[in-house]
């Protein structure tokens, strides 16, 4: 699995108009991808990731800090941009494999007591946000 986490003071995640998920006060948005070998080790350590790095404000994680999660599923992050003008997604998992991947880190998150939001899978979505930092990581499994 993959993932980009930003810290950030508000995000949302809007589709066809309507927000389906939105944290208003500072957290994390974590865009997570999954590819084709994934499994329940992988969803597990990215979980523990998401809500155990230290990257909050005074070196405190979402779980110290009780910050919210936005989560929203992002195929690609596994884009292969190496040849030509066109990225490849052959290293992305395809939606059957990977939506309940993706559920799965947002159930690990919630039975860690953390807040979390999510975006709808599969869906054309606006992901709105104010990047704090500005502080962007990539966490990889």
């Amino acid at each position: 699995m993959r993932a980009v986490l930003q810290r950030v003071t508000r995000a949302s995640v809007r589709v066809e108009d309507a927000v389906v998920g939105a944290i208003e006060r500072p957290g994390l948005l974590a865009l997570v991808a999954a590819t084709h070998d994934d499994g329940p080790e992988d969803v597990e350590r990215m979980a523990r990731k998401i809500a155990e790095l230290r990257i909050l404000p005074e070196e405190a994680s979402v779980l110290d800090s009780g910050a919210p999660v936005l989560v929203v599923s992002q195929f690609t992050l596994y884009g292969d941009t190496r040849k030509g003008r066109r990225p490849g997604w052959s290293h992305a998992a395809p939606g059957p494999v990977a939506e309940p991947l993706v559920d799965a880190v947002v159930a690990a998150l919630r039975q860690r007591g953390v807040e979390v939001a999510t975006g709808q899978f599969g869906a054309q979505m606006q992901v709105e946000l104010v990047n704090d930092g500005p502080f962007t990581i990539l966490v990889d499994t």
